[in-house]
């Protein structure tokens, strides 16, 4: 398993688009609107209908219900059945966006995601300056239900890729399957595929109070049991109609299935939605037995941590015995810097995008003189210099003549140390761009790793700088 920065840019939508609707649990009207978001935020629910418009991430560990819908809370705010939304995004390869509500509940529109997909067409979809972020999936990760039987699994594969199979032990619906090859065929395929409902839960929903903003366009409601007077005389005021039957196909009238295997297909739209809350994009094929709410986002949670700890331990594979592509003479002619101040000593790997290098921490080094006598620690101010000196390799590699350039640092953020580099460490750094180069100006995250584990990491921008 690897976290890696693709070639493929972030994306975002150009203008903002609103619509208008009733959540299907709570009944309320609602406006939703979609907003631009810059790089690197993901998907956040805005809530303006409260004071100080608290903003809820889409993030796997939000989740607090799965019944009916996935719901999300942080610090007592909440979002309800947010699944639908995230998929329309997800589903148009979008990474980013703020959705502002003025209730707790997106609007069910007719059960799908087509309406969000449409709005979000209608919004234009616009590039980022920063690259994406993808896990590359290269063993199995599976989590199963024991209770329910559920499972969903991940396994290598070129793309995203996700199949469901369904099988709900009835003669209404049976066993069915529905796979989605790629992301772009989601508009075609799977974005309108209504959500759906058994009679024997829906009177149970009925009953609690659960399906307000419900009618007979945005749920297909399969009918596993005998239908009384009573439950019609119950459907027939829920759903405002005067009649209402049950048709050959066995599903309640004044629907007409989009596709045979709709149920199926739905199921795997409500996957992409929750796994959207793992927030960070899967190169990988999912196949999801059984799936609901509850198994989705748990094994959501279970990637997200596992993608967190990835990232913490993500050490290059580095063969410090092979031929280097650069050694320190190589080093010297690109970069300024000369002893005591230059320390890297090779770099192994050189793209567009992504550089690693190597330093070797001697007791001769100058530092240990005075940091500490007796218990001898490198600076943590010159970790991160070692680790801009390899970000100057990459930044430098853009021009022809880097011999006549300075590189200098404008900025640090986000810097943490997590271990201590002493006397006969050896150092792997590794500089990823954050943004493209331009005018000069760099923008990456760096990361320096020592004995298998990350000891600093943090983002630096520099700009190079001709000698005059």
């Amino acid at each position: 398993m690897a976290i890696v920065n693709s070639e493929i840019k972030q994306k975002t939508i150009s203008n903002e688009v609103s619509l208008t609707g009733v959540g299907l649990h709570t009944g309320k009207d609602v406006t939703l609107t979609f907003k631009p978001a810059p790089a690197n935020s993901g998907f956040a629910f805005k809530r303006v209908d409260l004071e100080g418009s608290p903003v809820i991430e889409a993030d796997a560990n939000y989740v607090t219900s799965t019944q009916r819908g996935t719901c999300l809370e942080k610090n007592g705010v909440t979002i309800q059945t947010c699944e639908h939304v995230l998929a329309a995004f997800t589903g148009l390869d979008i990474d980013n966006a703020i959705i502002e509500l003025d209730n707790s509940e997106p609007p069910i529109m007719d059960g799908s995601s087509k309406f969000f997909v449409e709005a979000i067409e209608k919004a234009g979809i616009v590039e980022l300056d920063a690259f994406r972020e993808e896990y590359i999936v290269k063993d199995v990760i599976s989590y199963v239900d024991e209770e329910s039987g559920s499972e969903i699994l991940v396994m290598p594969a070129k793309e995203y890729q996700v199949t469901t199979m369904v099988d709900f032990g009835t003669k209404v619906l049976g066993t069915q399957n529905a796979t989605l090859n790629r992301l772009s065929d989601f508009k075609e395929q799977i974005s309108d595929s209504r959500t759906f409902s058994f009679l024997h839960e829906l009177e149970s929903l009925l009953e609690h109070g659960l399906i307000k903003g419900g009618d007979l366009n945005n749920a297909i409601v399969y009918v596993d049991k005998e239908l009384s007077p009573e439950t019609m005389k119950k459907l027939q005021i829920a759903f405002n109609k005067d009649a209402i039957a049950v048709n050959a196909n066995g599903i309640l009238d004044n629907l007409t299935l989009h596709h045979p295997n709709e149920a199926a297909r739905h199921k795997l739209l409500d996957v992409i939605g929750d796994l959207a809350l793992i927030g960070t994009r899967i190169r990988g094929k999912v196949i999801a037995n059984k799936p609901g709410h509850f198994v989705n986002t748990q094994f959501a949670k279970k990637m997200s941590k596992l993608i967190k700890n990835e990232r913490r331990n993500n050490v290059p594979a580095v063969d410090l015995n092979q031929t280097p592509l650069m050694d320190v003479n190589q080093i010297m002619d690109m970069l300024p810097h000369r002893q005591p101040f230059l320390l890297l000593d090779k770099v192994f790997e050189l793209t567009s995008s992504k550089v690693i290098g190597m330093k070797n921490v001697t007791m001769n080094e100058e530092f240990f003189k005075g940091h500490f006598p007796g218990s001898p620690v490198m600076p943590g101010v010159l970790i991160v210099e070692a680790m801009a000196q390899t970000g100057g390799i990459l930044v430098l590699s853009t021009v022809p003549d880097p011999e006549n350039y300075l590189t200098f640092f404008m900025k640090m953020d986000k810097v943490k140390f997590k271990q201590k580099v002493v006397p006969g460490d050896t150092l792997i750094f590794k500089c990823e761009l954050i943004t493209p180069i331009r005018r000069g100006i760099c923008h990456m995250q760096g990361y320096a790793y020592a004995n298998g584990k990350l000891c600093a990491e943090a983002e630096l921008m520099a700009q190079i700088s001709k000698i005059k």
